[in-house]
């Protein structure tokens, strides 16, 4: 009984810290050599329940893309391991050219409202939740649209083009 739940427990770490995991792989393959410079990216806008990303800048749409958000979609993320995305105002505060999921960046959950309310359930309130591409074939190609542990995923050629147009310090707001 404790060797099976060793395995449970150990499985969900490693799917939650699988965003940040390198590979030790280098970055050419998965970078552009071309520099984006088209109109600077000033806001990520993240509908849920559309299952949709939309790159802005100011008041226009520059690129949309369909995603996938955590294995139970429904609702704002409370605690880790609830397999929710969160929602509301946060930040790209990270890059990771070498992710397990192919590229990510990072957004900057949990913060202190989200610290506060799983502190007032008694939990921890997670983290590392990033934007990124697809899984690599070891964990075999997911069977849902809705399969990351929080994260938001896209194709991974999608992931190139928002990892080269989006900088750290943007603004990334989430939407049921």
């Amino acid at each position: 009984m404790i060797h099976r739940r060793s395995l449970i427990v150990g499985g969900a770490a490693l799917a939650l810290s699988g965003c940040q995991s390198t590979t030790g792989q280098g970055t050419n393959a998965r970078l552009s050599t071309r520099a984006y410079t088209g109109p600077r990216v000033t806001r990520i806008v993240v509908m849920k329940g559309k299952r949709r990303l939309y790159l802005m800048s100011g008041d226009e749409v520059l690129k949309t893309y369909r995603i996938g958000l955590g294995f139970s979609p429904k609702g704002d993320k409370k605690v880790v391991g609830d397999g929710k995305t969160p929602e509301g105002r946060y930040i790209i505060d990270r890059r990771n050219p070498q992710s397990e999921f192919y590229l990510s960046i990072g957004i900057s959950y949990p913060n202190s409202r989200d610290r506060a309310e799983a502190a007032a359930l008694g939990r921890s309130p997670g983290g590392d939740i990033f934007i990124h591409g697809q899984a690599p074939r070891k964990y075999g190609v997911p069977t849902r649209r809705d399969w990351t542990a929080g994260c938001i995923a896209v194709q991974n050629h999608e992931m190139r083009e928002i990892y080269n147009m989006v900088g750290n310090g943007t603004v990334i707001d989430i939407y049921a």
